[in-house]
């Protein structure tokens, strides 16, 4: 039998989040921290990632808050190897190379700082993730106007198009 679970994550607006899967955890959850601090100057963030073994969730970071909201959604989603980090002063487009380079991530399931939810299977065994919801679907095109208010908004934050 196979329990299908959604599971809201918790976090401030404007907190980017991003939810992966890999393994050594005991190991993996500080190299993460590592890699983030040497990404992008200033960043804040917590780490949390679930071990299979204790059962537990292993965190860090360097933001008492979003290391205790990191830790609270990966027990939420409760899935083996599971991470998730949750940062400010950075976008993900600034650390997703870094994080999928290294060896022991296997998968990165999303990165938004859209509301997110994880959907989960659980059987027997454990949980797993299926997959995420990014933020609400898309119900139109976007118009030349917002074509050219997008293109600005991203020119404002450091990012050129052409």
């Amino acid at each position: 039998m196979v329990k299908i679970d959604v599971v809201e994550i918790e976090k401030p607006e404007g907190v980017e989040a991003i939810i992966g899967q890999g393994n050594f955890s005991v190991f993996t959850v500080d190299d993460l921290a590592k890699a983030l601090l040497t990404a992008v100057p200033g960043i804040k963030f917590g780490v949390a990632m679930n071990e299979a073994k204790p059962q537990l969730t292993r965190f860090t970071g360097n933001d008492d808050e979003l290391e205790g909201l990191a830790a609270k959604n990966a027990v939420k989603i409760g899935a083996g190897h599971v991470f998730i980090i949750l940062m400010k002063n950075a976008f993900p487009i600034n650390v997703l190379n870094v994080i999928k380079g290294h060896p022991a991530v296997a998968m990165i399931y999303g990165a938004s700082e859209n509301p997110l939810q994880v959907i989960v299977a659980e059987t027997e065994l454990g949980r797993s993730v299926l997959g995420i919801v990014d933020g609400k679907a898309a119900k139109n095109i976007e118009t030349e106007e917002q074509k050219r208010e997008r293109r600005k908004l991203v020119e404002r934050i450091g990012y050129r198009i052409d």
